[in-house]
């Protein structure tokens, strides 16, 4: 009997140990663990459009980033809040190659008529974050192309007329080769175009150019005219002396097209294509449900075959929604690092002049609003991203993190060698309800932790230091709200 007693007393004893070692749920259980690095992460960015939508830019010039009628103390304001030590401290920059260029084949280049306030941002832009001891990676996408390289020999032409791929192609290089060499911007990577996949915006005939007045220029761009430019451009980019220069697949809508749509796998089986494909690109719209044309989640498909040959290719989203510029936002840029598996994402035109956008601009959210008489409005999507781009600088790895309630995403940055500290972002994405969360940190040296929150009437409002034990920490995360917390070192 006492040998029974022993017995279960022991056993008692190894059950009450086992269970003790398993984490209490006092809130939503977060785990965040800085040894598990996923990958590099480049930066978050920031995209000014300036001629976007007219056909005739001598008779209808735009300005959709609106620094043409802004005055000069302004534009220094909007470029320290995206550039400066207190601001977005974005990485990146996508600079967008309209089709007014060139008229003709042979024609002499204009680089500078539509282009002087996109570039003057960046001329800015540059200068502010190179004073911070910092520098940008630059992305350009051609927006469209000039009207003689289509076989409809009109502006937003559907269909490439290949006899006039090579003068398409010094399109583009020139244009790189003018960023680089007159305006001494760091040029990185040339990306083919924008949405070109979606071969619907056209008339089937192709005879009336993209469909609306509202569109974007685009132009189709099947897979095998993204292998066959791959392939032609790299030695051509060499001989222009951009050897540093890549090429990327062009910008589909979302990853879900990217990865069914043909242009993956298109890709992966040429491999001589592969073989020159600098960076994966893609925008990264979110469109849920099953009932249009339009969805689109974020898969990782595409990324994951191609990376299967080639592992070391990087991926950025060069343009996705600002949702309605709250939590919904940062639950987007979540699904497209942890779901699409990233390494950068520059979201849509982050500074809008909504008049000069025809029917009204279908992503209206962004950073700034700048109004017809030249000043500027700061949107609550500017103070969410906030949240995120300081938290993940270039050169940071994305970590692995785990959150139990799909209303409470988690986004975290180790600092990987880097002089930034590990950071991690807490969402609750839910709009009318607080949520108790228990954070849990793995593989950081960091205990104590400055934190900045934005929700209802808080605007990335600094809230001082707080520690987080073995134990966890308990955090309730308010209703609508990004909370970042920065290893104190």
């Amino acid at each position: 009997m006492r040998t029974l007693t022993l017995s279960f007393a022991v056993l008692l004893f190894l059950t009450v140990s086992a269970v003790a070692q398993y984490p209490v749920f006092r809130g939503c259980p977060v785990t965040i663990d800085f040894s598990k690095k996923l990958r590099t992460w480049d930066g978050f960015g920031f995209n000014y459009v300036e001629t976007a939508q007219t056909i005739d830019y001598s008779k209808d010039a735009k300005d959709y980033g609106g620094f043409s009628i802004m005055t000069e103390d302004n534009r220094k304001q909007v470029i320290d809040l995206v550039f400066g030590e207190e601001g977005l401290k974005v990485g990146l920059i996508k600079m967008f190659l309209d089709p007014f260029h060139q008229t003709e084949a042979g024609g002499a280049f204009n680089h500078e008529m539509a282009t002087t306030n996109m570039r003057m941002f960046v001329r800015m832009g540059l200068e502010k974050t190179r004073a911070r001891g910092s520098n940008l990676q630059i992305i350009t996408t051609l927006y469209g192309p000039p009207a003689y390289t289509t076989l409809q020999k009109t502006m937003r032409g559907r269909d490439l007329d290949t006899k006039y791929k090579t003068d398409l192609a010094n399109y583009m290089i020139d244009w790189a080769k003018f960023l680089k060499e007159k305006e001494k911007f760091p040029i990185k990577y040339i990306s083919l175009h924008n949405e070109g996949e979606d071969w619907e915006r056209w008339p089937r005939d192709g005879k009336e150019g993209n469909i609306g007045k509202g569109h974007d220029y685009n132009m189709y761009w099947p897979g095998t005219q993204i292998c066959d430019f791959l392939k032609m451009m790299r030695p051509m980019l060499d001989k222009a002396g951009l050897k540093d220069v890549s090429v990327t697949n062009g910008e589909p809508t979302n990853w879900y097209r990217f990865s069914f749509w043909g242009h993956a796998d298109a890709l992966y089986d040429d491999d001589a294509a592969l073989k020159n494909l600098g960076l994966i690109t893609s925008h990264g719209f979110y469109v849920g449900g099953y009932d249009n044309r339009w969805y689109g989640s974020h898969t990782n498909v595409g990324t994951s075959l191609l990376r299967s040959k080639r592992p070391e290719l990087h991926a950025w989203v060069t343009s996705t929604s600002w949702s309605k510029m709250d939590s919904r936002f940062l639950k987007e840029i979540w699904g497209n690092i942890y779901e699409a598996q990233v390494n950068g994402i520059i979201p849509w035109a982050g500074i809008q002049r909504p008049p000069l956008w025809v029917s009204g601009d279908p992503n209206p959210g962004c950073a700034f609003n700048v109004s017809e008489d030249g000043t500027y409005e700061l949107r609550p999507g500017y103070y969410y991203y906030k949240q995120v781009s300081r938290a993940g600088q270039p050169g940071m790895a994305v970590v692995r993190v785990n959150s139990m309630d799909s209303e409470i995403p988690v986004i975290a940055f180790s600092a990987n060698g880097t002089k930034n500290a590990d950071a991690f972002v807490v969402v609750n994405t839910n709009l009318k309800n607080e949520k108790p969360v228990t954070i849990n940190l793995k593989g950081t040296q960091g205990r104590k932790f400055k934190v900045y929150r934005t929700a209802e009437g808080e605007n990335y409002k600094e809230l001082g230091v707080v520690e987080i034990p073995d134990s966890g920490y308990d955090y309730n995360a308010p209703a609508n709200s990004a909370t970042t917390f920065f290893a104190v070192k």
